[in-house]
C-alpha cells in the first residue's frame, strides 16, 4: 500500500482541504552528468508511495529529469536512458573545434525536440524551476518561464563540453556551478518539506568511464588501423588521455567539476539543510557512463527507499 495513500472514498475532501491537509513538497534535483539517470528511480519510488512533488528544481541534468516529469514525458526518459549504449550515445555529440564548447549540443536538442519542443515552463502543471549560473557575472540563475529546451541545455552547459546558452542576452551556463543541489530554489518557492536528491556524496571514485571500455565499444571490440580509427575515438583518447599517464583535458574537467559540486554542495546544504537528503551510492560510475541507466536508476530506487522512514516522520510532523 502506498505510503501516501488519499483519504477515503466517503471523506470527499476538496482538492484545497486536501492541500491544506499536507505540507507542500519540494524536490530538488542536483547535478552529477550521467549518474543524473539515479533520479529516474527516487522519482519511480515516490510516485508509487503516492507522493507528487508540488514544486520541481533541478541543476544540470536534474533539470533534464524534472523537467521531463512535470511535461508527461518521465516514461519516455526512462526508455531513452535504458536504451543508451555507449556508441549510440557518442552519436548524440556532435563535436566541433570552435565556439565555446566542444559539443554544439543540437544533436541532444533534436533528440528531445519531439517530445518537449513545444513544452513552456509556465505550462506546465507545477512550478519549475532550471538552475543556471550567467557566465558574464556569476549569478544564479532560475528559469521559471520560456521554452523548456533551452532552459535544461542552459541547466546542463558545462564549461567546456558544451556551449553556453544565450536565453534573453544572457549567456548560460550548468547550474551546478552554483547550486549543485538547489534546496534553497525549493524553500524560496514556498515548499514546506524539501526533498533532496544529490549525486555527489560519496564523491570518491571513478570521474569518468574507463577509456579502454569506451575504445571497445566505439570500435565494436575489434583492433582497427589508424586510417579506420573514427574521429570520435579518437577525441575521446585525446579528451581523457591514459590512465597510465597524465590525464587528458575532460578528465580534468569533469574532475573538477565533481569537486565543486562536493565542496560547493556541502557549504551550501550546511546552511540550507533538506528535510530529507537521498544519496544514491554512485561513486564507482563514471560521470559519463550514460550507458548504465539499469544500474543508476535502481541505486536511486534503492537509495530513496532507505529513506523512507525519514520522509513518513517528516511528512507526519509537517503535516
Amino acid at each position: 500500500m502506498a505510503m501516501f495513500s488519499a483519504q477515503s472514498e466517503t471523506d470527499h475532501p476538496s482538492e484545497e482541504a486536501r492541500r491544506r491537509a499536507r505540507p507542500s513538497i519540494g524536490l530538488a534535483l542536483g547535478g552529477g552528468v550521467a549518474r543524473g539517470w539515479a533520479h529516474i528511480g527516487v522519482l519511480e519510488v515516490l510516485l508509487e508511495e503516492g507522493l507528487e512533488p508540488d514544486i520541481v528544481v533541478g541543476s544540470s541534468i536534474g533539470a533534464l529529469v524534472g523537467g521531463s516529469y512535470l511535461a508527461g514525458k518521465f516514461d519516455e526518459l526512462r526508455d531513452w536512458s535504458l536504451s543508451l549504449t555507449r556508441r549510440r550515445m557518442m552519436s548524440f555529440l556532435d563535436f566541433r573545434l570552435r565556439g565555446g564548447g566542444l559539443l554544439a549540443g543540437e544533436r541532444l536538442a533534436k533528440a528531445m525536440a519531439p517530445h518537449l519542443g513545444d513544452v513552456r515552463i509556465e505550462d506546465l502543471p507545477k512550478p519549475f524551476v532550471a538552475v543556471a549560473a550567467e557566465l558574464a557575472t556569476g549569478h544564479e540563475t532560475w528559469l521559471r518561464e520560456g521554452e523548456l529546451i533551452p532552459a535544461i541545455r542552459a541547466s546542463y552547459a558545462l564549461p567546456g563540453a558544451f556551449t553556453p546558452i544565450n536565453i534573453d542576452g544572457r549567456w548560460l551556463i550548468d547550474g551546478a556551478l552554483v547550486n549543485p543541489v538547489p534546496v534553497s530554489v525549493c524553500r524560496a518557492l514556498g515548499a514546506r518539506l524539501v526533498i533532496a536528491v544529490g549525486l555527489h556524496g560519496d564523491a570518491f571514485g571513478s570521474v569518468i568511464a574507463s577509456p579502454d571500455r569506451m575504445d571497445e565499444d566505439l570500435s565494436g571490440g575489434t583492433a582497427l588501423t589508424l586510417n579506420k580509427v573514427r574521429p570520435e575515438r579518437l577525441v575521446m583518447r585525446q579528451l581523457f588521455g591514459d590512465h597510465e599517464k597524465a590525464p587528458g583535458i575532460g578528465t580534468v574537467m569533469l574532475g573538477a567539476l565533481n569537486l565543486i559540486m562536493d565542496r560547493l554542495g556541502r557549504s551550501r546544504l550546511a546552511g540550507d539543510p533538506p528535510d530529507v537528503f537521498v544519496i544514491p551510492k554512485t561513486a564507482h560510475i563514471g560521470l559519463l557512463d550514460f550507458a548504465k541507466a539499469e544500474e543508476l536508476i535502481a541505486l536511486g530506487r534503492e537509495a530513496m527507499i532507505r529513506e523512507l522512514p525519514v520522509l513518513r516522520h517528516a511528512y507526519q510532523a509537517l503535516s
